[in-house]
């Protein structure tokens, strides 16, 4: 199955206290565009995020506000800033990495809440019912193209708010894979016996398939060099 690609770049959530605290008193997010999510917009504010080794200057916030505040980067960002934030779902955030924020009235020093996203799939509920996904299984997306690669433990996230089946991954993700948002990928489950291996052999054109066949050949050979090597070992044993 074709799905579509939503690529996310950093981008920081505030909780109502934390608004006001870098932007004054009674603050309003301005939107900017309205996002894939429905209800979320990107804003016109940016604020800094500072680390022991650098700061990440002009970064997205993302509206309305929540309960607690969450930042997401990569994990090169991570690099830039001096720190090592976990791989997490959006709002597992205790024991995350501390940081600081810095707004145009304020400056903010924050415990935990900054996360590298885990990469995950918003899928709607009628396609996770025909396709037999529930909330938080696990899938697999195959990328075409020129850098093909394969995805394995994609989180799915079942919701009555999504509108459509989208894979959400980060910067470094995507220029891995070599994708942008709107490219279109395949989903595969991974769960029980309902992926095949047809399925899957499908997905790769003849000059993979060869390297493939290569790759198992060698396998197979060194196998077969291993159980030689015992059989010798043994015959001289028994003589």
């Amino acid at each position: 199955m074709l799905i579509t690609t939503g690529v996310s770049a950093r981008h920081i959530h505030l909780s109502p206290e934390h608004l006001e605290a870098l932007f004054g008193q009674g603050y309003e997010l301005k939107p900017k565009r309205e996002l894939s999510i429905p209800g979320q917009f990107l804003c016109e504010e940016r604020l800094r995020i500072q680390g022991p080794k650098g700061v990440l200057d002009h970064v997205a916030i993302i509206g309305p506000p929540r309960p607690r505040t969450q930042v997401e980067i990569t994990s090169s960002d991570g690099i830039k800033l001096g720190m090592n934030p976990p791989i997490r779902l959006s709002g597992d955030l205790d024991g995350s990495e501390p940081l600081t924020l810095v707004g145009p009235r304020g400056e903010l020093y924050l415990e935990e809440g900054l996360i590298v996203a885990m990469r995950h799939i918003h899928m709607t509920e009628q396609e996770a019912s025909e396709l037999g996904f529930r909330h938080k299984d696990y899938a697999m997306v195959i990328v075409p193209g020129p850098r093909s690669l394969v995805f394995d433990h994609v989180v799915v996230r079942v919701s009555p708010e999504n509108v459509a089946t989208e894979l959400h991954i980060d910067t470094d993700e995507a220029n891995t894979a070599n994708l942008k948002t709107g490219d279109q990928v395949n989903l595969l489950r991974i769960n029980d016996k309902k992926i095949r291996i047809e399925r899957l052999i499908n997905m790769f054109d003849e000059r993979q398939m060869k390297l493939i066949e290569a790759c198992v050949a060698n396998i197979v050979e060194e196998e077969r060099r291993k159980v030689s090597q015992m059989e010798d070992i043994l015959a001289r044993l028994r003589s």
